[in-house]
């Protein structure tokens, strides 16, 4: 629980950089749990293939490798809060080192503030710090549910492909693996969506922080405008997580059809496709981030250069 509170507030200025993030070592821990659930699902499955246990076992295997993949997300998502922290102390670093390091300037004239180009695109000149997009508003607010909610969906499917594993009337055993698939695939969808919002939050972090320094200084905050992988990586990640909502409620109705075969065929390239699809949306994500810090660097490189 320390370490988890690490996450909920921005650290204080004179936080240590040097000292170890406690949720960095919990990461680990639940990625390595995350690989071991893995395995585990593996060597059910050998023991089916070697006809050792029932064909009634790939149920439970199936809920336990999905799990296992879930919990490898959640230790991502915990790493990504773990650079979060890091990116404030990153702030107030710069804060503190760039007023010895920036060049004496005249002071500007008439400074026309709107538009302006950059080496990394459209960006904007403005007398104060601006505030945070809309989108990285709502990463700020969303990021917790998700990764609250998607573990929990995942381990109710979990259970239930337990359940599936001992059913012995075909009709129920049919309702729960439906109920098992829809319900662990949109819990890995809510989980890859959290990570998305999170990545979004080190984007309000950039602006947030980045606009903070300059105004800081006394100067024109210069930010860049929101790039187009910015805008994309908004589509793909809310597509996916559609896609999996949808997902959810088909398995629902598939689970009471009287040819659930034909359901699902399709259904499972469905729920994959929106998890390919949030994957997708995390890498523009990640682009725009390097793209974001690149003009900070150059920001901040003609800040020390020509002191404005």
């Amino acid at each position: 629980m320390t370490a988890l509170a690490e996450l909920v507030k921005r650290p204080p200025p004179d936080a240590d950089p040097t000292q170890k993030l406690r949720v960095r070592n919990v990461a680990i821990a639940v990625g390595l749990a995350g690989v071991a659930l893995v395995a585990a699902a593996l060597v059910g499955n050998l023991l089916v293939a070697s006809d050792d246990a029932g064909v009634d076992n790939l149920f439970w295997t199936f809920g336990v490798s999905i799990t296992g993949f879930a919990t490898l997300k959640l230790g991502i998502a915990l790493v990504l809060t773990g650079i979060v922290v890091r990116l404030w102390m990153r702030v107030d670093a710069v804060r503190a080192a760039l007023p010895h390091l920036k060049a004496d300037s005249d002071p500007e004239g008439n400074v026309q503030y709107g538009n302006i180009e950059t080496p990394f695109g459209p960006g904007t000149l403005t007398e104060k710090a601006p505030g945070l997009l809309p989108p990285q508003a709502m990463a700020r607010i969303m990021w917790k549910p998700m990764i609250l909610m998607g573990p929990m969906l995942v381990l109710v499917g979990l259970a239930l492909s337990f359940a599936t594993t001992g059913a012995d009337d075909p009709d129920t055993s049919q309702a729960l693996w439906a109920w098992t698939q829809g319900t662990q695939f949109l819990g890995e969808a809510m989980l890859l969506a959290g990570i998305s919002f999170l990545l979004g939050t080190i984007l309000a972090g950039l602006r947030e922080g980045g606009g903070e320094v300059q105004e800081s200084l006394g100067l024109a905050v210069k930010t860049l405008r929101m790039p187009t992988s910015a805008k994309f990586f908004l589509v793909l990640m809310f597509t996916g997580l559609m896609l999996g909502i949808a997902q959810f409620v088909l398995y629902g109705i598939a689970a009471y059809v009287d040819d659930p075969a034909t359901w699902f065929a399709w259904l499972g390239p469905l729920r994959e496709l929106s998890l390919g699809i949030l994957l997708s949306g995390i890498v523009l994500a990640l682009f725009t981030i390097g793209t974001v810090l690149g003009f900070q660097h150059w920001r901040i490189r003609q800040i020390i250069e020509t002191g404005r």
